[in-house]
């Protein structure tokens, strides 16, 4: 579904993307662990078209989009869920997923927010409120809801544990797994690597912006120099 070749993004001068090969296949969930700065939000961002690509290419389904904007990528079936949620605290949570539904005017919206209620049934009780009002486990919740208003072939999930109680990160973790089963291909990023892995049928850890290894999550949490390194054991 998703092929990313040889991919460099760069902050000005500062190339933070060395040559990044990674590829998803339809239907599975594809874990990027790595320490902070290693260049994980950088690869989503360019991913979707919010960072400009240096160098390599982004094929989504076929089909070249590394030139392609952002907001055409969204329609293509590509949705972020940021890293810090990112919603609109000023809106209520409809607002919020309504916006999430823009590309869309449709009679399906609404039922698009009926599945997202059933989803995540404390959005449906708060849905008038502002966002701003909820915990952090329910923003949480609410960004990856709206992403999923977008109707996505392919769900990008930036660090959706960050933050939260252990109680919160396995109900986070349990979301991924539904999504998977719901038909959503997912790459997620996370620091949480022991749970991230635990999810994922593949895995990929990066460095200082390159990928220096790769296997199922199940062989990645066996890897000696992973368990040492990113999981504590």
């Amino acid at each position: 579904m998703l092929v990313v070749e040889g991919l460099r993004a760069a902050y000005g001068r500062i190339e933070v993307l060395h040559g990044i090969d990674i590829e998803i296949h339809s239907g599975e969930i594809v874990t990027v662990v790595g320490a902070n700065g290693a260049g994980k939000t950088t690869l989503l961002k360019t991913i979707v078209g919010a960072q400009p690509v240096a160098g390599g290419t982004i094929t989504f389904r076929g089909e070249n989009i590394s030139a392609v904007p952002g907001f055409r990528r969204l329609a293509r079936g590509l949705a972020l869920s940021p890293e810090g949620r990112q919603i609109f605290t000023n809106l209520s949570v409809e607002e919020n997923l309504r916006l999430g539904a823009y590309l869309y005017t449709d009679t399906r919206v609404d039922k698009d927010m009926d599945d997202a209620f059933a989803m995540f049934p404390v959005l449906r009780e708060k849905r008038n409120l502002n966002a701003g009002g909820l915990s952090g486990g329910q923003q949480q919740m609410l960004a990856i809801a709206r992403a999923l208003m977008g109707r996505p072939s392919c769900l990008l999930l930036d660090e959706p544990s960050m933050g939260l109680a252990p109680l919160l990160v396995a109900q986070i973790f349990e979301v991924v797994k539904s999504l998977k089963a719901l038909g959503v291909t997912v790459l997620l990023v996370e620091q949480n690597a022991f749970g991230a892995l635990s999810v994922a049928d593949r895995g990929y850890v990066m460095e200082t912006g390159m990928i220096v290894l790769s296997g199922t999550g199940r062989e990645l949490i066996e890897n000696p120099r992973i368990r040492e390194s990113y999981l504590g054991l």
